[in-house]
């Protein structure tokens, strides 16, 4: 009869691994239920920006692009929220940092990697969430899924893909540098830069033409075109390529600092 593996062994499994990040991740969906000024920033003003998007903007984009400016709306203020719901993230990451939170749940008999993996976990559920609400606030005001439900779900999962590769972006470098770093600040300020030059917010022809290619291959461009295509048809293929790209490219560059990082940020150092 073999020997029962070791706690160390159990923690380094992979169930170990499951189990540790599923039970951090309620811990901070916990916390994030209970942050209400938070749960306004991630919730209520999505779906007030995407109210004040279609009212303001609405004809003015609609007549330019030739189709109801709330396919654009939509997927823009999805791929926003899932952008400010990560710094946002990482904010509170920081906190902890500075309490010493991290310090104590790093010496815990738990998995290593269960802490920041528990962390992108949260990310999903928030994004998926958020996004479903605003879907819901968008059927509201026009927004129909005409090509069936398979390529209704293929919007929910571009969403997921898009912020989880944020996140991780942002986590990276929140963990790489001091916590009053002003680097969250400089993401805000990017992520607002980039909220107004996309094809979501208007035709990118619209655009003078010196940053027409800037706003044609900025990541957002491509995820918005696939969403609005995948509500009211038209072709993916390119565009999708380009997140599959963007995505595993974000994650390739910026998963093993991201590691690293979080390691020395939880010893302190």
């Amino acid at each position: 009869m073999s020997a029962a593996p070791s706690t160390s062994a159990a923690e380094r499994s992979l169930r170990g691994w499951l189990r540790h990040s599923l039970l951090l991740a309620d811990r901070q969906l916990r916390v994030l239920a209970g942050d209400i000024p938070t749960l306004i920033q991630i919730i209520a003003v999505p779906l007030l920006t995407m109210f004040l998007f279609k009212v303001v903007f609405g004809e003015v984009v609609g007549q330019a692009a030739g189709q109801d400016s709330i396919y654009g709306t939509v997927p823009l203020v999805i791929l926003v929220s899932a952008m400010f719901g990560s710094v946002t993230g990482a904010v509170r990451l920081n906190a902890e940092r500075q309490t010493g939170l991290l310090a104590r749940l790093h010496v815990l008999p738990i998995n290593r990697a269960a802490e920041l993996t528990s962390r992108i976990f949260v990310e999903v559920v928030r994004i998926v969430g958020v996004t479903l609400l605003l879907l819901a606030a968008g059927a509201a005001m026009g927004f129909r899924f005409t090509q069936g439900l398979l390529p209704a779900m293929g919007l929910l999962l571009v969403a997921v893909l898009f912020g989880v590769a944020f996140s991780l972006v942002v986590f990276a470098l929140a963990v790489n540098t001091p916590p009053m770093s002003p680097i969250l600040s400089v993401v805000s300020l990017l992520s607002t830069l980039l909220m107004f030059f996309n094809s979501g917010f208007t035709p990118i022809d619209q655009y003078p033409r010196a940053i027409q290619p800037i706003v044609q291959y900025q990541p957002m461009t491509p995820a918005i075109n696939v969403m609005k295509h995948l509500a009211s048809g038209g072709p993916v293929a390119a565009d999708l390529l380009a997140v599959v790209a963007w995505s595993v490219g974000a994650v390739l560059v910026f998963a093993l600092p991201a590691v690293r990082g979080y390691q020395r940020a939880a010893l302190g150092r």
